[in-house]
């Protein structure tokens, strides 16, 4: 009992032992605000890597693609069994995405993805990231006269949509009636002034509006009809920009409602350019930028049918790629493995991952970064051990002559040892029980403090033209603050092993001569 006493008067008394309590505290704090982080960082990650791709994804290199999907996908079924809960199927291929802004092009690569709305959704999120809340719950690719998020985009003249597209083909029509006039008036001019010579005027040409490969584009009235819908990263036809005020805006180079042209090489042997013109229907916005800055997306029969992707004797069609979305628990590597044995590499041209084999070099850097932050911010607590190991030295040389009344009264070394391991034990818990009442604190306000840095830096914590969330993610694992807790209160009692041997092995005779 009077090892306690001891070690809570000690406690209360000693005030050099508040450094080395606050050392823990701020150590142990500091921990656990960026595990919470890091953990949310990870978990949102994860989801939305996860969300964009399927469990499991089967491509095919060659430029024809996988002919006889439903062949493929029945063949699949019978591999894996009952472990598939959706299946579907799409056509990818490498494009050229042009958008006509302000009299230029600009110019993007981008990965167009010809899919079935229905089927992928139940593979992936897809839905989910769409801009319009209509799509999100049953997407197609039809243009829609309203219901865009407006908020995003305060500087258009006009909700996006019908109403966008048919104030551009008036505008556009304008326009144009205006260079016929100004051509007229041109041509004029240059017939009363020349006498002689072919007319040099600003004459119509209908190559003018051919397409790359020759043909005139099918005669449509923009104001009442559309181009094939296609869906755009959100990246890939806006950017992040402060204005006068500092604030962050996205500035749009097309809208919902706007024509844009992809251009791709089609399925032939013969490899052809195809330049096709489509409607913007949607936005697409995953928050990953790497995915909404090279992704567009349409409908899969369109785009099989402009590559030539169907057998002219059977009708067939080709596809290119199979992701499949598994049951809740299943063995993604022995799905994985299974397939890859059905369809041997030495004689197929597929490459079979999971989707942690395709964002394996993403994951192992975040995992590793985790791993070298506790690493060094661990070694803060330890500098507190230290700091601890110091302050039980002068304790021990300042308490000499208390230690030999102990040992004279009949304390045995065993005994007198236990006390400054307590001590040390009481400092630890302390401390770590304050670093984690603090660090919780922190971590359910930190988007409020973040604010405040802001605030009183003028900087923003996390640039929004950088970062693709509103607020820091942050997930609080028991685990985390149990492992945390343990390892500064063994830091704490392994710092005070070295005072308390040396308080144990003093003889009570010559402590008490000491004083």
């Amino acid at each position: 009992m009077y090892r306690w006493l001891l070690c809570f008067r000690y406690l209360r008394t000693r005030y050099i032992a508040l450094a080395s309590i606050i050392s823990v505290t701020l150590g142990v704090a500091t921990l656990i605000v960026v595990n919470s982080v890091m953990a949310g960082f990870s978990a949102e990650m994860h989801d939305r890597l996860h969300g964009l791709a399927s469990d499991v994804m089967i491509e095919c290199h060659n430029s024809g693609g996988m002919p006889d999907p439903e062949r493929h996908l029945a063949e699949i079924k019978e591999v894996c069994g009952d472990q598939i809960a959706g299946m579907s199927v799409s056509v990818n291929v490498p494009s050229m995405l042009g958008i006509e802004y302000r009299g230029q092009n600009i110019a993007r690569h981008v990965q167009l993805i010809g899919l079935d709305a229905a089927s992928y959704d139940k593979v992936s999120d897809f839905g989910k990231y769409l801009l319009h809340p209509k799509n999100q719950t049953d997407a197609n690719f039809q243009l829609r006269s309203g219901g865009y998020p407006m908020e995003r985009d305060p500087m258009s003249p006009t909700p996006w949509g019908w109403a966008h597209r048919r104030h551009t083909a008036a505008v556009a029509k304008m326009l144009e009636a205006e260079r016929d006039r100004i051509s007229a008036l041109t041509a004029s001019e240059t017939a009363s002034t020349s006498s002689a010579g072919p007319s040099m005027g600003n004459t119509f040409s209908p190559e003018l509006l051919a397409d790359s490969d020759g043909k005139a584009p099918e005669a449509l009235d923009p104001a009442k009809d559309q181009f094939p819908g296609i869906i755009l990263g959100i990246a890939t036809c806006s950017a992040k920009m402060r204005d006068d005020q500092n604030i962050v805006r996205e500035h749009y180079y097309c809208r919902p409602g706007d024509d844009v042209r992809m251009m791709f090489p089609n399925a032939s042997d013969n490899a052809k350019v195809i330049n096709q013109k489509f409607t913007v229907v949607d936005l697409y916005e995953s928050g990953m930028s790497e995915y909404d800055s090279s992704f567009a997306f349409c409908r899969l029969d369109k785009l099989q049918d402009f590559r030539g992707m169907i057998d002219p004797s059977s009708g067939v069609r080709s596809i290119t790629t199979i992701q499949l979305k598994l049951i809740e628990g299943a063995d993604l590597n022995a799905v994985r493995d299974a397939l890859r044995l059905r369809y041997p590499s030495d004689l197929y041209a597929y490459n079979i991952q999971t989707w942690r084999d395709m964002q394996g070099p993403l994951l192992a850097a975040v995992r590793l970064e985790t791993m070298i932050l506790n690493i060094l911010l661990f070694l803060i607590i330890a500098v507190a051990g230290f700091g601890i190991l110091a302050t039980f030295f002068m304790i021990v040389v300042e308490k000499t002559r208390d230690i030999g009344t102990l040992k004279a009264l009949g304390a045995s070394g065993k005994g007198v040892m236990s006390i400054f391991l307590t001590y040390g034990l009481l400092l630890g818990f302390v401390g770590s029980g304050a670093g984690l009442l603090g660090g919780l604190i922190f971590v359910q306000h930190i988007n409020r403090i973040a604010g405040w840095i802001e605030t009183i830096t003028g900087q923003e914590v996390f640039d929004p033209t950088v970062y693709y969330f509103n607020e820091i993610p942050t997930i609080i694992h028991p685990f985390t603050l149990c492992w945390v807790m343990v390892g500064a209160m063994t830091i704490a009692v392994i710092a005070s092993v070295l005072p308390a041997l040396r308080a144990a092995r003093m003889h009570p005779v010559q402590a008490l001569r000491f004083e």
